[in-house]
């Protein structure tokens, strides 16, 4: 026969499991707090909003001096399309453009060959040609040019630039109208150059790179076409 207090000890023995479970399964029942959140790093990349503007300067250090160009002869062709020893407009025209060369303002002798068509006797045409070449001479002396520094030789009809006549024996106008002509020739001193418009600067770029752009996707680049 059990006493009184062995009962009581064995019926504590499952009221202490059973509030043990009970503490467990409400212990389950509470959410643990959530830790807080920790910031990312931020890279010092991100953290600049402006980029600075690429510059340049000049440094005089860095003058790049090209080296000497030899000058060379200017030769040229003076027509005389319409005959005669005058001087037409488009034969002005061409020495007009040749006093502004290099070689003009370095001149140091000029030789004219004049020249004609095989339209008339030899005597005649080497007298044409001489006439031409001297007309030329006249108005470069005009310029300045002194008469010292001039050369004249005729040719006559002996270098045509184009035939006289045409394959069937015809005369041949336009070859006959090419070959009346006076040649120049501009010699310029032994050892001239062409002068030298000054250093060019090299521009030393300063300040950082630019970022560039970033590159279009393919559906954006394909929306642009």
């Amino acid at each position: 026969m059990k006493t009184a207090s062995e009962g009581g000890a064995a019926m504590r023995g499952p009221m202490i499991i059973v509030l043990a479970l009970a503490a467990l399964l409400a212990g389950c029942d509470r959410e643990e707090p959530a830790p807080d959140p920790t910031p990312a790093p931020t890279s010092s990349a991100t953290m600049e909003t402006e980029t600075p503007e690429q510059t340049s300067i000049i440094r005089p250090e860095m003058d790049v001096e090209r080296p000497p160009i030899p000058l060379e002869p200017l030769r040229t062709t003076i027509p005389f399309s319409q005959g005669g020893s005058d001087l037409s407009e488009a034969a002005i025209a061409d020495l007009k453009a040749m006093l502004d060369t290099d070689q003009w303002k370095q001149v140091e002798l000029v030789i004219l060959r004049g020249h004609s068509d095989a339209g008339g006797p030899d005597r005649v045409n080497m007298r044409v040609s001489e006439e031409r070449a001297q007309a030329v001479a006249d108005w470069l002396e005009e310029q300045g040019l002194p008469e010292e520094q001039v050369r004249i030789i005729a040719f006559g009809a002996q270098n045509p630039v184009q035939p006289n006549l045409l394959p069937n024996g015809e005369p041949n106008e336009r070859g006959r109208a090419a070959n009346r002509r006076v040649d120049v020739t501009i010699l310029v001193p032994k050892g001239a150059t062409i002068p030298d418009p000054g250093p060019t600067a090299t521009p030393t770029p300063t300040g950082p790179p630019t970022t560039p752009a970033p590159a279009a996707s393919s559906k954006s680049a394909a929306a642009g076409s």
